[in-house]
C-alpha cells in the first residue's frame, strides 16, 4: 500500500492525489493567498467566522480545476482549512 502524507486521513481523494504529487523538494505554488500563512499550525476548528470567510473568498476565486492544487499548497504550508470551507473545497474537487 502507498505511504500516506503526515496529517492525511486517507479518506479523501484530495489527500491521495497530493501524495502522488508530493516530492518533498517541490516548490510551493501560491494562489494570491499569502495572507493565509498566518494561520499555519491552527486547527481546523479554531477559526472565527471572519477568518473562515477569508479562506472561502480564496476558494471561490480559484478556478475549480485548480482547487486540488490550492489544497496541496495549503497542506505544504502547514495550513488547515476551516471545517466548513474544507467540505466545500472537497465537493468542488469531487465534481471535477
Amino acid at each position: 500500500m502507498s505511504q500516506r502524507l503526515e496529517g492525511c486521513c486517507g479518506m479523501h481523494a484530495v489527500c491521495e492525489k497530493e501524495l502522488l504529487m508530493a516530492t518533498g523538494a517541490e516548490p510551493i505554488d501560491y494562489f494570491d493567498d499569502e495572507e493565509l500563512d498566518r494561520f499555519r499550525g491552527r486547527a481546523a476548528d479554531a477559526y472565527s467566522e471572519e477568518e473562515e470567510e477569508e479562506f472561502r473568498e480564496v476558494l471561490l476565486t480559484t478556478l475549480p480545476r485548480e482547487v486540488a492544487e490550492w489544497l496541496k499548497s495549503l497542506q505544504m504550508r502547514g495550513i488547515e482549512l476551516p471545517e466548513g470551507v474544507r467540505d466545500e473545497a472537497l465537493m468542488i474537487v469531487s465534481e471535477n
